[in-house]
């Protein structure tokens, strides 16, 4: 369902309307975490950390949606536009643009039914729909996003282009992602795959990765699809050699301009050599993959962790550049899920037990999930990443629920625990500074946890803001920073934050 004269009345509305200060310095917001490189790193003018006490959630604001949201929402402004849309994508397949400022529904699309969890094996999303962040495509205005999609033949990933003016859905497409394997001679099995990571765009190339469902049943793999977007169809995947070792991070692959990189996660394999599983994978383009030391890595004690499942895949490997430039400044951060990072070169990732540095950054049993966050402070890399204690999987204990690293270059590359902050959730961080790095903030929800969202000064970690509690926050929340505020979903609405007006 689609409003049209609805949709062009809003439309001219929003470009004739008065432009504030905020809006002046506002831009697109096309991917999950800002950019690419998935840094979580946001410019917004006037945010500082006196100022940051003075934000309130906008009551007027509407923001509701059909369907639970696990996608972090998009923001749009098209050219000439004096206001731009928040971008919403449910698990009742159903895509939605807000006004930004109103909350108001400008235009929404039904991609179909989606399915059941008793059509699963298993599964803990009930509708399952569309759970990975979707991609805009500024250049042609489109946006584009995988759904599972229920039938007469039973669920199916079918990947969506629409156009962003009205939601129509693009000439070529969908594209059903078993049906476009098949014709280049690969077998995807659609009812066991997941897509729970960030779709990434490169160019004219579209990727979106796939794992499976909570509870890890049938025969699913991590995949990285690639498809076309002049002629939609897939033009090739690479698929992880071994069973199981999903692609499961909210995040999905970071990009840095040249190669793909994807964390894929444990299998049940007795074999104590490398097989592909628990691993950082760099893609090329054409996703044509080599099984060499400088396309992979995986800790020296891959298989033991692999065991008692402490991988790397619950959060995106990370592309930072350290200031000054030249040999060894472009790295790769991974985090796994018994809190060790890993620093790798992105020219060669080492293969196995070869990183440039591997470092515990906390008790062991600190359980690191969700996307970590990136900004400069002086000549050093700030990261920025949830963790927590845990007596039995899954169950969070108050404490150091965020905590900040800070990495260094140099001929001996260091990092160190900048500091640690009391935080109850499972939330992703984002930081914002004022400008290129003045007065960072780390913002993260304590979803399934104190319910609030908190913010914290990046170079300390105190606490510079705290809201009340929220209703209906799922995990993996990944707040949005656009038009001067911020953005995040709860259960079937879209919570915004700003200045107190």
């Amino acid at each position: 369902m689609r409003f049209s004269a609805f949709t062009a009345l809003v439309v001219a509305i929003l470009l004739c309307a008065p432009m504030s200060r905020a809006e002046e310095s506002d831009t697109t917001v096309a991917t999950y975490h800002a950019d690419a490189a998935r840094s979580g790193h946001y410019v917004v003018p006037g945010l500082t950390w006196a100022r940051a006490t003075d934000f309130r959630r906008d009551p007027a604001f509407d923001g509701h949606v059909p369907g639970r949201v696990y996608a972090q929402p998009l923001y749009w402004r098209p050219a000439g536009a004096a206001r731009g849309l928040v971008i919403v994508a449910t698990e009742n397949n159903v895509v939605v643009a807000l006004d930004a400022f109103t909350g108001t529904t400008v235009w929404q699309s039904r991609l179909g039914p989606a399915v059941p969890l008793a059509k699963l094996e298993c599964g803990n999303i009930d509708p399952l729909g569309i759970t990975g962040t979707p991609v805009i495509d500024q250049r042609t205005g489109a946006l584009y996003l995988d759904a599972m999609v229920d039938g007469d033949k039973g669920p199916r990933h079918l990947v969506f282009g629409l156009s962003l003016a009205d939601g129509a859905v693009l000439p070529g497409w969908p594209v059903d992602t078993a049906k476009s394997l098949h014709a280049i001679g690969m077998t995807f099995n659609a009812r066991a795959q997941g897509e729970r990571g960030a779709l990434t765009l490169a160019g004219d190339k579209l990727y979106v990765p796939y794992g499976g469902h909570f509870g890890e049943c049938g025969d699913y793999r991590g995949w990285v699809v690639g498809l076309n977007l002049d002629k939609p169809a897939a033009f090739a995947a690479w698929q992880t050699p071994v069973k199981m070792a999903g692609i499961w991070a909210p995040g999905g692959i970071a990009f840095d301009g040249s190669h793909l990189f994807a964390a894929v996660g444990h299998t049940l394999s007795d074999s104590e050599r490398w097989n592909g599983a628990n691993s950082v994978i760099r893609l090329p383009p054409d996703l044509h993959w080599r099984p060499e030391p400088a396309d992979f890595f995986a800790p020296a004690d891959w298989f033991e962790l692999n065991r008692r499942y402490h991988v790397l895949a619950y959060n995106n490997p990370l592309a930072i550049d350290l200031p000054g430039g030249g040999p060894g400044s472009a790295l790769l951060l991974a985090l796994d899920k018994n809190g060790k990072a890993y620093l790798l070169d992105r020219a060669n990732l080492g293969g196995v037990g070869h990183p440039v540095l591997a470092q515990q950054v906390g008790e062991s049993g600190l359980l690191v999930n969700t996307s970590p966050a990136a900004w400069r402070m002086d000549r050093d890399i700030m990261v920025a990443f949830p963790g927590f204690r845990s007596t039995f999987p899954g169950v969070a204990v108050a404490g150091c629920g965020v905590m900040a690293l800070r990495i260094s270059g140099g001929a001996q590359p260091a990092i160190k625990t900048a500091w640690c902050a009391n935080l109850y959730g499972q939330g992703a961080p984002i930081v914002t500074t004022s400008d290129a790095r003045a007065d960072p903030i780390v913002w993260i929800v304590g979803a399934e946890g104190d319910q609030e969202l908190h913010g914290f000064r990046g170079d300390t970690g105190q606490e510079v803001f705290t809201s009340g509690k929220l209703d209906g926050l799922g995990h993996y929340v990944t707040i949005l920073a656009a038009a001067g505020r911020l953005y995040f979903a709860g259960d079937g609405q879209i919570f915004a934050f700003g200045p107190a007006r």
